[in-house]
C-alpha cells in the first residue's frame, strides 16, 4: 500500500509541476513555476524579485533536471519522472542530495521576510503558487503536521525533510505526505 501512495504522491506533483499541463516537464514549466510563485507571493509582474524567482527556478531546471535528461531532449516524461523520482526511495544519500538542494532553493524563495524559517501565512502562499487548488485550511492542517515541534514556524530542517519525505517516504504516516496539502492521492 505505501508503494501505491508514493506514486500516487509522485504522480500528483508531476500534475502541478507540468504548469502548461502538456505532458512534459521542461524549462517553460519552471519559467511558468516561477511567475506562479511570485504572483502569489504578491511580487509584481516584471519587478526584480519576480524575475530573481524565476532564475531560482530555471537554476532548479539547470541543476537537477537537465543533466538527466536524455541526449538531444529537452523535457522529461511522465514516466521519465516517475521513474526517476521513486528511484530515490531507494537510495536516501541520493535524495537527500538532489531533494535537499531543490528544498533549499524552495526555501529561499518562501521565506519571505528573511527569518531563516517559513511561518503558516509564507507557507499558505508559496504553496498556493504551485497547488493553485490548495485551501487556506488545507495549506494550514499541512503546516501544522510539518511543523514537528509545534513552535508556529517551518525551520529550515521541518522544510527540506518535508519535501524529502513527499517525493520519497514509504512511511505511512509520515508528515511529509502533507506537503501539497491534505492528500488527496487515490490509488
Amino acid at each position: 500500500m505505501s508503494e501505491e501512495l508514493l506514486l500516487a504522491r509522485i504522480n500528483h506533483g508531476f500534475d502541478h509541476l507540468d504548469a502548461d499541463g502538456d505532458g512534459l516537464l521542461t524549462e517553460h514549466d519552471h519559467v511558468l513555476m516561477g511567475h506562479a510563485v511570485a504572483r502569489s507571493l504578491g511580487h509584481a509582474e516584471g519587478s526584480a524579485t519576480e524575475q530573481r524567482i524565476v532564475e531560482a527556478y530555471l537554476a532548479i531546471w539547470r541543476d537537477l533536471h537537465v543533466s538527466h535528461l536524455p541526449l538531444g531532449t529537452t523535457a522529461i516524461g511522465r514516466e521519465q519522472f516517475v521513474s526517476s523520482t521513486r528511484s530515490l526511495a531507494d537510495d536516501p544519500v541520493a535524495a537527500r542530495a538532489v531533494l535537499g538542494a531543490l528544498a533549499e532553493a524552495f526555501m529561499a524563495i518562501a521565506d519571505v521576510d528573511g527569518s531563516g524559517t517559513v511561518d503558516a501565512g509564507e507557507f499558505f502562499v508559496f504553496q498556493r503558487g504551485h497547488f493553485s487548488a490548495l485551501s487556506r485550511d488545507d495549506a494550514d492542517e499541512a503546516f501544522h503536521r510539518l511543523d514537528l515541534d509545534g513552535d508556529g514556524r517551518l525551520s529550515a530542517d521541518e522544510f527540506v525533510s518535508g519535501i524529502i519525505e513527499f517525493w520519497t517516504s514509504l512511511e505511512p504516516d509520515a508528515p511529509g505526505h502533507w506537503w501539497a496539502g491534505k492528500p488527496p492521492y487515490s490509488i
